[in-house]
């Protein structure tokens, strides 16, 4: 046997023996099972579960009716008609409609003043005031739609009304009510629900995040009892760490293949989320993008001292980088230093490109900028993991020699 292939004989080796040693770590460690595995699973049910209802429906609000008159009733009666309001309570003023408001049993408030019915019948503007709770922007959207768009609708029923009877035609009033005929196509999410909207980004934020925490809670318990210089084989003078970094790398690739064919098989078909990708072009931006999550998990995991690090230093970033994505704010809005710091996560590629491609069904070519950034990062973190582990043994191995003196 030659010296290439005896090389190739220990490195196989050496992988089958980091691969049985990170399988055996993971699955007797019940944190880091239920980080690595289970965390996915939990927390897309719970939050598909938490926006299963998608729309915001039935938002109470008070009507202050100080017509009182056929006119006003009948446009009380149209905020009921709708789906998304409800007339819960009629206060008699504006004081009282103030105290449901801040007591939050109503959402919004509709006054109606007296003169309503007066001038809107006699062919000047009746004006009527709106009061939303800005405050939660989802319910906010809901009470402003839902209202001005009734009202709108009214007004432009009494002067169709008044033009008939003036003798204009219905064509005529009709063109004169509504001069603008549109059609309104919600592509992607025809039901403007939110989950829709939201879930495909949290699922790619949460990949991210449990990867980066349960392969950090590995390698900060490994430094802490001195357990990475027993990945070098014994013997061996000169050491390459890429057989550890593959090994570890196949076993998390393995473990979330499985639980993300379950999550983009069944869980997307039981939540009724947009699939309209290719299923070739979905597993590939899924597997380049799971690659540099683990890329860059072991890379980080060489830097954690102790088991907890991982905990304090990654959990709270979460939510930075479900913002840094661009799904909770437009992209073009962030300050361009923090674009630019957003390009170092994966998942600010990931998102992108799969929602792209599993909801608007774009294939790989038009993503191609994503699948880029995906392979270099997977590339650079791949090396840096390389490097710190290189570094992380060597300073355990001087560590076990001082001891030894």
């Amino acid at each position: 046997m030659n010296r290439l292939s005896r090389q190739i004989a220990s490195y196989w080796m050496q992988f089958r023996s980091v691969v049985r040693n990170e399988f055996r770590t993971i699955f007797t460690d019940g944190g880091v099972m239920l980080v690595l595995i289970f965390a996915l699973l939990i927390y897309a049910t719970v939050y598909s579960l938490a926006y299963g209802s998608q729309v915001l429906r039935n938002v109470p609000i008070g009507v202050v009716d100080q017509s009182r008159t056929h006119a006003s009733r009948t446009l009380i009666e149209t905020f009921n008609a709708g789906p998304n309001t409800y007339v819960a309570y009629e206060p008699s003023d504006m004081e009282e409609a103030k105290e449901l408001f801040y007591d939050r049993k109503i959402y919004g408030v509709v006054y109606i003043p007296a003169d309503y019915e007066k001038n809107l019948l006699g062919g000047l503007q009746a004006n009527v005031a709106v009061y939303c709770d800005a405050s939660y922007f989802l319910m906010y959207r809901q009470v402003f739609q839902e209202l001005v768009t009734t009202i709108g609708q009214t007004g432009a029923m009494v002067e169709f009304q008044r033009l008939i009877a003036k003798g204009a035609n219905i064509p005529q009033a009709q063109a004169v009510t509504q001069p603008v005929i549109y059609q309104s196509h919600n592509l992607f999410n025809p039901y403007l629900g939110y989950g829709t909207f939201v879930m495909p980004a949290i699922i790619i934020v949460i990949i991210q995040q449990t990867m980066l925490i349960g392969i950090g809670m590995i390698g900060g318990t490994w430094r802490e009892h001195g357990l990475y210089r027993k990945l070098r084989p014994a013997g061996r003078g000169r050491m390459s760490t890429l057989p550890i970094v593959m090994g570890r790398a196949t076993v998390y690739a393995a473990i979330y293949a499985v639980t993300c064919a379950y999550v983009l098989g069944v869980h997307y078909r039981l939540f009724h989320f947009p699939m309209n990708g290719s299923a070739g072009a979905v597993a590939v931006i899924m597997a380049l993008y799971v690659a540099a999550c683990i890329a860059m998990g072991i890379a980080v995991s060489t830097l954690f001292r102790y088991r907890e690090n991982s905990l304090l230093l990654l959990l709270w970033t979460s939510i930075p980088v479900l913002m840094l994505s661009g799904i909770s704010f437009p992209k073009e809005g962030i300050p361009e230093w923090l674009f630019n710091l957003g390009k170092l996560l994966p998942s600010s590629h990931g998102v992108n490109g799969f929602i792209r491609i599993q909801t608007m069904g774009a294939s790989l070519g038009e993503v191609f900028a994503e699948v880029k950034w995906l392979v270099i990062l997977t590339v650079v973190y791949g090396g840096l993991a390389c490097i710190g582990t290189h570094q992380v043994i060597r300073r355990e191995e001087h560590e076990q020699a001082r001891k030894g003196k």
